[in-house]
């Protein structure tokens, strides 16, 4: 049981930690390096598409252990810290509340591999 509840803490700050990421890209004291970052793991770990498909036993979870988490620290690490702790705290007061829903970023992201398969499948049949 205090295995579980331990999980359930991580997993729940994980999801505080991309909100705050995705709040801090929004932010103009963020540096133009760490919005890139940023952006780039707030899309990874909300897109339903992973660089190692989950079906693949135990490295098919490791990114989602290990590459979004590592991301989301070292994107953090780059943001100054008045920042963090500004979105920190509204990512916890929507967490809380329930705001947070990441239906219209995945809808976003599953856009936009769509239209990325389409222009990959159109450069090499026209191209």
């Amino acid at each position: 049981m205090i295995l579980l509840e331990r999980l359930k803490r991580w997993a729940t700050s994980v999801k505080i930690d991309t909100w705050t990421l995705l709040l801090a890209y929004r932010d103009p004291l963020t540096p133009w390096y760490a919005r890139l970052l940023a952006a780039i793991v707030v899309a990874y770990a909300l897109s339903p598409i992973d660089l190692i498909p989950d079906f693949i036993p135990v490295l098919g979870y490791l990114d989602d252990l290990i590459l979004v988490p590592a991301g989301i620290r070292i994107s953090l690490k780059l943001i100054p810290a008045e920042v963090v702790a500004r979105c920190r705290i509204e990512a916890q007061e929507r967490q809380a509340s329930g705001q947070p829903s990441g239906r219209a970023a995945a809808v976003v992201i599953v856009t936009i591999w769509i239209a990325a398969g389409f222009w990959i499948v159109h450069t090499i049949a026209c191209g």
